[in-house]
C-alpha cells in the first residue's frame, strides 16, 4: 500500500479518534457497544470513501481499465481497511479510557433508551410528581414538554416494541420509585373489635337487663352468704355472659378474615402485558410504572397511562362519573387513560405512567370506608322471623312478671321455710331479693326464647358455603347470590368456554370450492397464499412471540385469534414480524358482537395500491363478496348458484360443530398519496378469500350436567352468536336437544326472527325456545325479561361485554373467570373460575344445600326454644322456681347458636336436593313439613320435663336439687339427639352420609364432653348437684327417644 493511502488513513483514524473523545460514557451496556459499532462502521467508510474523492480524475481513469486492474483496485482497498484496523486495535485502550468519560448532551438523546440496569437512578431524569399529574390533569403541553408518549416511554427506559426489561432489579427498582398498584384499604378489623362489637350489640337486648340484675343479685347474695360462696351463682352468669359474646366474636372474627380473602380474590385481575419483548399475563397487583399493557373490548384499564398504540379504541367511564359515556381516544388529541374505566370497543396498548394511589380510581377508592355491610333477603327474612319470636316472647315474659309480682304482693307466695313470701313487716332486703327472683324468672324466659344467634347462624352457613363454593371453583361477589341460585328455574348460558373447552383447532380449509388438507404451499398460488397471510397477521389482536428461531412459537390473545394464528404460522408458513414490517396498516375496524366482522385497510411499502382486508362470520362476508378466489389464483364471479354452494359448505362444517370464519380482501386502485387515502373500509365487491373451521371440542360430562339441572327442574337455554347450524349441532351434542327431536317445533330460532316477534309472541313463545342463534346482546336481554315477566327465576351465563344487559337484568349473573371480560364480571354476582358448566351445578347445588341447612337450623332453634319456653313459662306462672337457670340456659344458648350451628351448617350438598325442584323464594319461611318435626319433637320434650318438673322427685326418690340437675341434663341431651333429626328433614334415615360430616360428629361429641364437665364438675357455678350413673343412663334413654319418635312422625305426610 503506498504512503499517500497510509497517510489518508492515519488522518482519518485521527478524526474518528477525536470523536469518540467526544461520545464517551461510564460503562458500555449493550446498545452503547452496537453505538460504538455503528461510529465505526460511519468513519471507517468515510477514510474508505475519501480515498477516491481526492483521486476524483484516477477513479475515471480506473473505470476504462482492465479486469487485472481491477483486482488490483479492489487489493488496496483490502489492504486499506486492514491498515485502518489494525491502528484501531493498537489504541483500543486509549478508547476505552476515553469513553468513561461524561458524554456530552448532544448525544443523550442517541442512549435514552438504554437499559442500563445497573445504575443506582435510572429515572432522575424524570419527575415522579410530573408524570403523577400528567394523566390526572389531561396536560397536553406537560406531555409535550416530555416529547409525547414516547419520550415518556424513552424517559422511563421503555422500549416501545419490547416493553419494559421485567427482570427483579428492575421491577423493583420501578416499585421502590413509583409505588405498587394497590390502594390504602381500611386496616382489617381485629378480633377485640369484635369483642367491643359484641358487648355494643346487647345494650338493646335482654341480656343488658341480665348483666343489671346481676349485679344487683350479687350484691344481696354476698351480704347472705359471704364473698366465699355468695358470687358463684351470680358469677357464673357473667362468665358465661362474656364466653358466649367471645364465642361470638372468634365466629365473626373468621367471618371477617374469609370475606376479606375472598374479596382480594375477587379483585385480582389478570392482565396482559409485554415484558422483555414476550407477551404474558400478570396479576393487577404486579404493574409497575413504565409497563405496556394490552387492552381489548370489555378489559378494565389497570391503572393511569397513555394510549401507545391501537385501533376504535373507546371507553366507558361509568365507574368515574356515573354515566355511561363513550369517549374516543385518540393519539394526538386525547391519549389519556384513567384506572377504573372499561374498554367499550377497540382495542390497544397502554403505556403505565402512575399506579395504585397515585391514580385517579386508587385515589378514590383510598378514601371510601368500606363499614357497609350488605344484606341478603333470606338475612332480612330471618330478621323479620327473630322480630316475630322476639315479640312474642316480651309478651310472655311481662305476662310471667305480672303474674309473679301479683302473687308475691298477695302474700300467694312462700319462702323456701315455708312463711309467706310478702306481708306488711317483711324487710326491705327480702323484697329486693324477691324482686330480682321475680325479674330473674321474666328474664330466663326471654333469654332462651330469642334467637339471638340465628342471623349468626345464618352468617356462619353462608361463609361456610362461600368458602367451599370457592374450592369448587365459584367465586361469590354477591352474599346473596348464593342463595338466589338455589331459587333458580332458568339458565341462560352462552356456548364457547362454557359448554365447550374453548380450546380452538383449525381443522378444515377450503379455498375457492376445495377443501386443502395437506401441503398448502404446494396447491395454492403464491399470491393467494401471501394475500392469506396478509389477511391473518394485520387483521388480528393475538400476537406470536418467537424467542429465537430454533424455538416453538408461543401465542397469545382469544382462543379464536391464537387456533388461527397457530396454523396460519405452522401450516401456511407464515411469518408474522415480516408481513408487518412489510405492510403499513391504515386504519382497522375492530370485532364486535354487532359487526360479527372485523377489517384492516393496509397497504404494502413502497406501492402506491391499498388493500382491505376482512374476516367475520361466513354469511356476513358472503353477503358482502362479488368473487372468490380459486387455488390457482383465479378470481371467479359469485353468482347465485356459486354463492348456495359456499352456503352449503359452510353448512357442512356447522354440521360437524365447527365455528366457520371466512376471509375475503379487495384491491383498491393505486393512489398517489397514500395519506389522502380515505379511512373507510370499502364493504362490498369483495374477494372471498378461504373458509377456515375451527373444532371447540364440548367439555366433559357437560351432557351429564345439562341432564342434572332437567332433572332438579332448572330449564338450560343456549344463546349464541354461532350459525343456525353450528348451534344445532353443539346443542344436540351437549344434550340440549335431543337428536332424534322434531327441531321445528320452535325450540331452535335465530335473533332476527326472536326480535321480530311481538311482545305477546315472545312471552307465548319463550319456554319453548331452547336454542336461539346469531343473537344480538338486544336479544339476549329481551328473553332474560320475557322469563322473567314469566315468572321465572334466570340465571345468565356471560363473557363479553356485549353479555352486560342480560347479566345485570338476570336474577343472577354468572361470569367466566378465564375469558370473562372484566366488565362482564363486575355486572355478575358470581365468577365460574375454570369456565366449566359443571361448575354451575355445583353452584347450583349449593345454593339449595345453603337453604337446606338454614331450614335444618330453624328448626332445630325453634325446638329449642318452644321447648325451654314453656317449661320455663309453666314453672314460673305455677310455682315460685324455674328448673332452668340463667347459667344453664346460657350453656343451652351456646349449644343452640354455636354449636349447633356449626354442626348444621357445614352439611354437604347431597344429589337428593338436585331431585327437587328450586327453592321458591316467596314460599313460607317454614314449610309444613318442619313445622311437623318441630311440634312432635316439642310435645315430647315438654311432656317429658313437664312430668320430671312436677312429679320427678316421687318417680326417682330424690331430693329437689338433684331433680333439676336431671331436667337440665335431659333437656340438653334431648337437644343433642335432636341435632340428628334436624339432619334430615323428611328423610326417615337420619344417620345417612353422618361418616362424611367430620364436623358434625366431632360437635357432637365435644357437646357431651362439655355437658359431662358441666354436671359431674362445676356444679358450684351452675348450682347443681352431681348424678350418678342410673341418673346418667335414664337421661339417656329419655333423649334417646327422640329418635324413634322423629322416624314415627316422618310417616305424616304432609304437602307443602
Amino acid at each position: 500500500m503506498s504512503s499517500a493511502s497510509a497517510s489518508v488513513s492515519a488522518t482519518q483514524f485521527d478524526f474518528a479518534t477525536n470523536l469518540f473523545l467526544e461520545a464517551t460514557t461510564l460503562t458500555l451496556t449493550k446498545p452503547q457497544q452496537r453505538w460504538r459499532l455503528v461510529f465505526k462502521a460511519i468513519y471507517f467508510t468515510r477514510a474508505l470513501v475519501s480515498l477516491p474523492i481526492k483521486r476524483n480524475n484516477q477513479i475515471l481513469t480506473h473505470l476504462s481499465y482492465s479486469p487485472q486492474q481491477r483486482w488490483r483496485l479492489g487489493f488496496k482497498a483490502i489492504c486499506s481497511t486492514q491498515a485502518f484496523l489494525s491502528l484501531l486495535s493498537e489504541r483500543k485502550n486509549q478508547i476505552l479510557t476515553h469513553l468513561s468519560v461524561s458524554r456530552s448532551i448532544s448525544y443523550t438523546a442517541l442512549d435514552i433508551n438504554d437499559h442500563d440496569y445497573t445504575d443506582s437512578t435510572p429515572f432522575s431524569i424524570i419527575d415522579p410528581k410530573s408524570l403523577v399529574a400528567l394523566v390526572k390533569e389531561r396536560n397536553l403541553e406537560l406531555l409535550d414538554q416530555f416529547g409525547g408518549v414516547h419520550g415518556v416511554a424513552a424517559a422511563l427506559n421503555v422500549d416501545c416494541e419490547d416493553g419494559i426489561h421485567g427482570s427483579t432489579e428492575d421491577v423493583t427498582r420501578r416499585f421502590n420509585e413509583f409505588g405498587s398498584n394497590d390502594y390504602q384499604k381500611p386496616p382489617a378489623k381485629g378480633f377485640f373489635h369484635f369483642v367491643l362489637e359484641g358487648f355494643k350489640n346487647f345494650k338493646n337486648t335482654i341480656i343488658l337487663i341480665l348483666l343489671i340484675r346481676v349485679a344487683l343479685s350479687l350484691g344481696l347474695s354476698i351480704k347472705e352468704d359471704g364473698l366465699k360462696h355468695g358470687w358463684y351463682d351470680n358469677g357464673s352468669i357473667s362468665l358465661a355472659v362474656f364466653l358466649y359474646i367471645f364465642v361470638s366474636a372468634i365466629s365473626n372474627f373468621k367471618k371477617s378474615r374469609q370475606f376479606e380473602k375472598l374479596s382480594r380474590k375477587s379483585n385480582d385481575i389478570r392482565v396482559d402485558v409485554i415484558r422483555d419483548g414476550r407477551r404474558q399475563q400478570i396479576s393487577i397487583f404486579d404493574i409497575v410504572v413504565g409497563e405496556i399493557v394490552f387492552l381489548k373490548i370489555g378489559d378494565q384499564i389497570p391503572a393511569d397511562g397513555l394510549f401507545l398504540d391501537g385501533h376504535s379504541l373507546k371507553m366507558y367511564k361509568s365507574s368515574m362519573t356515573g354515566e355511561n359515556d363513550h369517549v374516543d381516544i385518540i393519539n394526538d388529541d386525547n391519549p389519556f387513560m384513567i384506572s377504573g374505566a372499561k374498554v367499550a370497543d377497540g382495542y390497544c396498548r397502554m403505556l403505565v405512567t402512575s399506579v395504585g394511589i397515585n391514580t385517579i380510581w386508587g385515589e378514590m377508592m383510598n378514601s371510601i370506608s368500606r363499614e357497609t355491610e350488605e344484606q341478603t333477603p333470606l338475612q332480612a327474612r330471618l330478621h323479620k322471623l327473630t322480630k316475630y319470636i322476639e315479640n312474642a316472647t316480651l309478651i310472655v315474659a311481662f305476662i310471667v312478671l305480672v303474674v309473679k309480682l301479683v302473687r308475691y304482693f298477695s302474700g300467694d307466695t312462700q319462702d323456701e321455710k315455708g312463711n309467706r313470701g310478702f306481708c306488711g313487716r317483711t324487710k326491705f332486703y327480702d323484697v329486693m331479693n324477691a324482686m330480682v327472683g321475680i325479674v330473674s324468672a321474666a328474664d330466663t324466659i326471654v333469654m332462651v326464647a330469642i334467637p339471638e344467634g340465628l342471623t349468626l347462624a345464618f352468617t356462619l352457613t353462608l361463609v361456610y358455603s362461600m368458602n367451599r363454593m370457592m374450592a369448587e371453583h365459584a367465586l361469590l361477589r354477591k352474599l346473596s347470590a348464593c342463595e338466589t341460585m338455589g331459587s333458580v328455574t332458568t339458565i341462560c348460558t352462552d356456548k364457547t368456554g362454557t359448554l365447550t373447552l374453548n380450546q380452538m383447532k383449525v381443522t378444515e380449509f377450503w379455498v375457492g370450492e376445495e377443501a386443502v388438507t395437506d401441503g398448502a404451499f404446494e396447491v395454492i398460488e403464491p399470491n393467494v397464499l401471501q394475500l392469506l397471510q396478509e389477511g391473518v397477521s394485520l387483521n388480528t389482536t393475538g400476537s406470536v412471540y418467537k424467542p429465537n428461531s430454533g424455538a416453538v412459537p408461543e401465542f397469545s390473545g382469544s382462543p379464536t385469534e391464537k387456533a388461527i394464528l397457530s396454523w396460519a404460522v405452522l401450516d401456511l408458513g407464515m411469518d408474522v414480524e415480516e408481513v408487518k414490517q412489510s405492510c403499513t396498516v391504515l386504519h382497522v375496524e375492530a370485532f364486535n358482537s354487532e359487526k360479527k366482522r372485523s377489517g384492516v385497510l393496509m397497504t404494502k411499502k413502497g406501492k402506491k395500491g391499498i388493500c382491505v382486508h376482512w374476516k367475520g362470520a361466513p354469511e356476513i362476508i358472503l353477503a358482502l363478496c362479488s368473487s372468490y378466489l380459486g387455488k390457482t389464483g383465479t378470481a371467479k364471479p359469485m353468482n347465485e348458484g356459486e354463492r348456495m354452494k359456499f352456503e352449503k359448505i359452510v353448512e357442512g362444517m356447522a354440521a360437524k360443530s365447527l365455528r366457520c370464519i371466512a376471509f375475503a380482501y379487495k384491491p383498491i386502485i393505486e393512489v398517489e398519496e397514500i395519506g389522502n387515502a380515505t379511512h373507510k373500509l370499502e364493504e362490498d365487491g369483495l374477494f372471498l378469500l378461504c373458509l377456515v373451521g375451527l373444532k371447540d371440542p364440548c367439555r366433559p360430562k357437560v351432557r351429564e350436567a345439562v341432564e342434572v339441572c332437567r332433572k332438579a327442574g332448572v330449564k338450560i337455554k343456549m344463546i349464541t352468536g354461532e350459525n343456525v347450524f353450528t348451534a344445532k349441532a353443539i346443542a344436540i351434542e351437549c344434550g340440549i336437544l335431543g337428536a332424534d327431536e322434531d327441531l321445528n317445533n320452535g325450540a331452535v330460532v335465530e335473533g332476527v326472527e326472536f326480535r321480530n316477534y311481538s311482545t305477546e309472541e315472545r312471552k307465548e313463545k319463550v319456554d319453548t325456545i331452547r336454542v336461539m342463534a346469531r343473537s344480538s346482546p338486544r336479544d339476549k336481554l329481551q328473553m332474560v325479561q320475557c322469563l322473567k315477566q314469566r315468572g321465572q327465576i334466570v340465571a345468565v351465563i356471560g363473557i363479553g361485554t356485549n353479555d352486560t344487559p342480560a347479566l345485570k337484568e338476570a336474577d343472577i349473573g354468572l361470569s367466566m373467570g378465564i375469558q370473562g371480560t372484566e366488565v362482564a364480571k363486575e355486572s355478575s354476582d358470581i365468577v365460574i373460575l375454570d369456565n366449566n358448566f359443571n361448575s354451575v351445578v355445583t353452584v347450583l347445588k349449593w345454593g339449595r344445600c345453603l337453604h337446606s341447612n338454614i331450614r335444618k337450623l330453624i328448626q332445630f332453634q325453634l325446638t329449642v326454644n318452644a321447648v325451654a319456653l314453656v317449661i320455663n313459662f309453666v314453672s314460673a306462672v305455677s310455682s315460685d322456681q324455674v328448673p332452668l337457670t340463667a347459667v344453664q340456659l346460657l350453656w343451652v344458648n351456646l349449644i343452640r347458636d354455636t354449636l349447633g350451628t356449626l354442626a348444621l351448617a357445614t352439611e354437604h350438598p347431597t344429589e337428593e336436593l338436585l331431585e327437587m325442584p328450586p327453592v321458591g323464594q316467596t314460599e313460607p319461611f317454614i314449610t309444613k313439613v318442619m313445622w311437623r318435626n318441630i311440634i312432635a319433637q316439642a310435645l315430647y320434650q315438654v311432656t317429658i320435663l313437664l312430668i320430671l318438673q312436677f312429679n320427678g322427685e316421687a318417680i326417682f326418690g330424690v331430693e329437689k336439687k338433684i331433680k333439676d340437675t336431671f331436667i337440665f341434663n335431659t333437656f340438653v341431651l334431648c337437644q343433642v339427639y335432636n341435632e340428628f333429626n334436624a339432619r334430615k328433614l323428611e328423610k326417615k334415615n337420619i344417620f345417612e352420609g353422618i361418616q362424611k360430616n367430620q364436623m358434625f360428629v366431632g360437635i357432637v361429641g365435644m357437646t357431651l364432653i362439655l355437658q359431662v364437665l358441666m354436671v359431674e364438675f362445676m356444679k358450684k357455678y351452675a348450682n347443681k348437684e352431681r348424678l350418678n350413673w342410673g341418673q346418667w343412663g335414664a337421661s339417656i334413654g329419655i333423649a334417646a327417644l327422640s329418635w324413634p319418635i322423629g322416624w314415627v312422625f316422618k310417616w305424616v305426610s304432609v304437602s307443602d
